[in-house]
């Protein structure tokens, strides 16, 4: 842990898939059930390398196309890439599994506590509708909800932070008062502090290899607090 000083914070910002809500597991109940239709051995690990690659190449060739549509996008691209077939109705599967993503278990009591000490923030690769279901699961109403849809981008892209800046600021908070909390470093942790946003790592794989379903970070990064779970930085807000 650096010097931060968690009582001097004033707002936190969350990605949401994969801090919050546990997509691998919804990724991979949809992906997997695919490729045994199509007789194909791949391994969970293989087939989130795949949707990690897909996802980002998608999103920066349509960065305002609705999340859904991308997840559309990003199936026929993992299809091609392990050389499976796919019909419509399969892609259509992936887009619509959003809903039943589940949150991370601790998620709903810590985003609780975290409440009643900070104005709490969504800054999400998603667009509202989807989110909506997610947040149903939650359980806590959000200070601020900023989507793709709302930015017509996709982080790591700036926009999420910079329009998060601006509602921030409506509020009487600086950039020096947040904490941006994610588990992705390439998508949050790399624009976040480039932009002079401290950040912690919801470290959600920890004890696993690889990245999962997001890319390696382009450059090295160095969270300003690593954590393994969300009911461990609520426990560490509530300290002395």
């Amino acid at each position: 842990m650096t010097d931060l000083d968690l009582h001097k914070i004033k707002a936190l910002t969350f990605d949401c898939y994969g801090t919050l809500i546990d997509w691998e597991s919804g990724i991979l109940t949809v992906l997997r059930a695919w490729a045994c239709r199509h007789g194909a051995d791949s391994s969970g690990a293989q087939l989130l390398r795949a949707f990690a690659d897909a996802e980002h190449r998608c999103q920066a060739q349509t960065p305002t196309a609705p999340y859904p549509e991308i997840l559309r996008a990003v199936h026929a691209r993992i299809a091609a890439t392990l050389g499976l077939p796919t019909t419509s109705g399969e892609a259509d599967a992936l887009a619509r599994s959003i809903p039943d993503w589940p949150s991370f278990e601790d998620s709903p009591t810590a985003l609780a506590e975290l409440k009643q000490r900070y104005k709490l923030l969504i800054l999400s690769n998603i667009d509202r509708a989807s989110f909506a279901h997610s947040n149903r699961k939650l359980g806590v109403r959000f200070d601020a909800i900023i989507t793709a849809e709302d930015v017509g981008s996709y982080k790591p892209s700036p926009g999420h932070f910079l329009r998060a800046f601006e509602v921030l600021g409506a509020m009487g908070i600086g950039r020096e008062q947040c904490l941006h909390v994610a588990q992705s470093l390439f998508h949050d942790h790399v624009p976040a502090q480039a932009l002079g946003i401290r950040t912690v790592w919801v470290d959600r794989r920890h004890g696993r290899t690889g990245d999962g379903a997001t890319p390696p970070p382009p450059d090295e990064v160095t969270p300003d607090l690593v954590v393994p779970d969300l009911a461990a930085l609520a426990q560490l807000a509530a300290g002395p």
